[in-house]
């Protein structure tokens, strides 16, 4: 399969707001406007797809990973850094060998997070790479030995239990493999997952006592290779939600999944799920229709018959699972496309009242960038418009210190700005969606994906 294009035409995911950093820097003492919180002392760090320059790739995700890290303390913003994740694909080796592919060639640039000490940069169809706290590779990192698959870019992490939870996926059997790991980094729980397809499965949910896989319309398709990855929307490729009861043990068996089926469309992004007083599976989102789907890898590959943007008709979605009559209902909750949901963490799993997201132009280019803020139980939608040319990426939620409301805290997003050919760390509060700061960073960062804010505290796991 093609990684990278022999052809000069500009591609939509290297232009704009998504136009690859060509250096990695370091800078101190940045440029603060507003007062930094005291209590934000830590890393921002967020990944995304930043090839080298010279390097066209057949589609955006395929471009190296960058880490982009900004380090907080004291209400000071001590320096800022970005390091490309050196992976054999970074100098361009090939996935496959005579042996099968290579889980080290890896992008790693979908996102970034901490367990147990370690910083690991990840993209689902590879092992996580090894992160310093100061953003220098390490290397491939395979728990010891008990991970033989791919990972998630999403694994979730209990905050009441502080296991981190996540899965293998692939187009080939086994096709779901589901992990846990302990507190300590160690994988105590592996399971292949019976009954699940060749299906896109790119996130995931838990609840207390369920996980949650959702299977959409987006398979594996070996005829759509020209973007080096080969998957296509398939009218005959079942939309739906499995549920399975969660296990820690290593000894169980795998408990049974049981499978819902739901209306046609693919989701990228769980904004969180958790049972609800009935006992039912409430599971948020955004999603896509074929069209919508359509226009979103158009923009993603190059093709004719983009939109404006590869998220125009992304909209929020809810589905309540009843696991007693097997009945299941579901709407759009808003007409607002976004994309990149996000929640106060320690609410994950469970019942939640509020949760974020990054909204977007529609497929005319009509409306603009923004960081919404929903409430579930009033149905309001507050946004803080980001301004004119101005493109926030994923908002991080930081509880306050003795937080004692759900969004008592900050959300955290790195903004790209066209018209300054510039980018600012924004801290806005989570209640009302105010400023509170703006960090200057030395150059225009580009569009990425997820991230996560990395405490202090962290560092002192293995290693660090």
């Amino acid at each position: 399969m093609p990684i990278h294009s022999a052809r000069s035409a500009v591609k939509p995911y290297l232009t704009g707001h998504f136009t690859p950093v060509t250096d990695e820097i370091t800078a101190t003492e940045l440029t603060v406007d507003g007062t930094l919180p005291p209590e934000l002392s830590g890393r921002l760090l967020r990944n995304g797809h930043n090839p080298k320059p010279g390097i066209t790739p057949t589609h955006w995700f395929l471009g190296s990973g960058m880490v982009h890290g900004i380090r907080l303390r004291e209400g000071r913003a001590e320096w800022y850094r970005n390091r490309w994740v050196h992976t054999p694909a970074l100098d361009g080796a090939p996935s496959a060998t005579d042996h099968g592919p290579d889980l080290t060639v890896s992008t790693a640039g979908t996102h970034v997070i901490e367990h147990a000490g370690r910083l690991l940069a990840l993209c689902e169809a590879n092992l996580p790479f090894e992160l310093t706290s100061e953003l220098d590779t390490v290397g491939a990192y395979d728990f010891d030995g008990r991970l033989r698959t791919a990972m998630t870019a999403h694994p979730k992490q209990d905050p009441v239990t502080g296991e981190l939870h996540f899965f293998g996926s692939s187009p080939f059997p086994p096709h779901l493999v589901y992990y846990v790991a302990d507190t300590k980094g160690q994988i105590v729980h592996s399971a292949e997952i019976p009954g699940a397809t060749a299906s896109l499965k790119h996130d995931f949910a838990i609840t207390r006592h369920h996980v949650v896989f959702v299977e959409g319309n987006v398979t594996f398709d070996p005829a759509a290779d020209r973007s080096g990855i080969p998957y296509s929307w398939s009218d005959r490729q079942p939309a739906r939600i499995g549920i399975m009861a969660r296990q820690s043990d290593a000894a169980a068996p795998a408990r049974p999944v049981r499978w819902f089926s739901i209306e046609p469309g693919h989701l990228l992004h769980v904004a969180n799920a958790f049972e609800d007083t009935r006992g039912r599976i409430v599971l948020e989102g955004p999603t896509v229709d074929r069209e919508g789907f359509q226009l979103s890898w158009n923009w993603w590959t190059g093709a004719p018959g983009r939109g404006t943007e590869p998220v125009a008709r992304s909209y929020t979605r809810r589905w309540v699972v009843d696991i007693t009559d097997g009945s299941v209902d579901e709407l759009i909750v808003d007409d607002l496309p976004v994309e990149f949901p996000t929640l106060n963490e320690d609410y994950l799993g469970a019942e939640n009242r509020y949760h974020y997201a990054v909204s977007f132009p529609d497929e005319h280019g009509f409306g603009g960038y923004g960081i919404v803020k929903y409430d579930r139980t009033t149905g309001a939608r507050r946004i803080h418009h980001a301004g004119d040319a101005r493109m926030p990426g994923e908002a991080v939620f930081v509880p306050a210190a003795g937080a004692t409301r759900e969004d008592d805290g900050y959300l955290l997003t790195v903004v790209s700005d066209l018209k300054q050919d510039a980018s600012q760390l924004l801290v806005i509060d989570a209640s009302g969606l105010n400023r509170i700061a703006l960090v200057h960073l030395p150059h225009r960062v580009s569009a990425g994906l997820h991230g996560s804010w990395i405490p202090d505290s962290a560092f002192d796991g293995p290693g660090r």
